[in-house]
């Protein structure tokens, strides 16, 4: 089932983004001291106990187990008004593979639909080829924004979804 996130679900939440983007992103930034003494379970755990706005528009798939999570809102990109922006969207890493994906994804382009949104939007490395390809099989496609993410040389793709 697919809920809002409660901050009964801080702890869980940030192991899943920790965990899920150590596997994802290691490898691409190559920057342990990031990976490992700035990325800190504990710390975005308190995050989403204490400062509650961090849980706005953050869903996630709990069948029992919270197993992913996706954050959606309105876009603030420039010429995107009166759209959503896809800001998070991580399974985890020992239930990657089974769907979970795919049902918050689906469930987030038929939010947008109910609320008459057109476009769908967001952001993604462009060597985490593992998720484009993800993105692209629900008609997601690169609209040529691009950008660094930040203090980095890694360039992100912005994605987009015609609804």
């Amino acid at each position: 089932m697919i809920r809002k996130a409660e901050v009964k679900d801080a702890s869980r939440l940030a192991e899943i983004l920790i965990f899920a983007k150590r596997t994802a992103y290691r490898q691409i930034f190559n920057n342990d001291n990031v990976s490992f003494n700035e990325m800190q379970v504990l710390d975005l755990a308190l995050e989403f106990r204490d400062i509650e706005s961090q849980l706005d528009d953050l869903y996630v798939y709990d069948d029992g187990i919270v197993k992913g999570l996706i954050k959606w809102g309105k876009a603030d990109n420039k010429g995107t008004e009166n759209n959503v922006e896809i800001f998070e969207l991580y399974i985890d890493t020992f239930f990657q593979g089974q769907g979970i994906g795919s049902i918050l994804i689906k469930d987030c382009i038929e939010h947008a639909k109910k609320q008459n949104i057109r476009q769908l939007f967001l952001w993604v490395l462009e060597k985490n080829y593992t998720a484009r390809k993800f993105y692209e099989k629900y008609g997601f496609k690169p609209d040529n924004a691009s950008k660094f993410e930040d203090s980095t040389i890694e360039i992100i793709l912005r994605y987009k979804l015609e609804i």
